[in-house]
């Protein structure tokens, strides 16, 4: 099963998105509203990625990113950005974000991130 939680205080606008990742084979998707509630969720039930919006109502979503790492730096985490390739890249430097979609992706684009994260995925070496 590949767990993703989407982060958002907007879960409307992220309708067709989750869509799309719900609509994905094994895959289990949960919401959190803020930052704080990503992170308990993050310790207590691990997922496979984390969809984070830009701006939560706590904690900015690099913010979130960046208190993510320490907990599980094996999650892969997204960004919902307006920023511009280089603009995100500067600000994203180091924190080993697996992709920035635009805020309001679409279930096409939600299918190519599933595929793209499966393809990252740690899986064990078979013996």
């Amino acid at each position: 099963m590949f767990r993703v939680l989407i982060v958002t205080t907007e879960r409307k606008r992220l309708e067709e998105f989750a869509t799309g990742l719900a609509g994905q084979p094994d895959v289990e998707l949960s919401w959190a509203g803020s930052g704080n509630a990503a992170i308990a969720m993050v310790k207590s039930f691990p997922p496979m990625a984390v969809v984070i919006d830009e701006e939560l109502l706590d904690m900015t979503g690099l913010e979130l990113v960046k208190r993510i790492l320490p907990i599980n730096a094996m999650i892969s985490t997204v960004i919902l950005s307006e920023l511009e390739a280089e603009a995100f890249h500067a600000a994203a430097e180091g924190l080993g974000i697996a992709a920035r979609m635009p805020p309001q992706p679409t279930a096409e684009e939600a299918t190519r991130l599933i595929h793209r994260l499966k393809k990252l995925a740690f899986t064990p070496p078979t013996p």
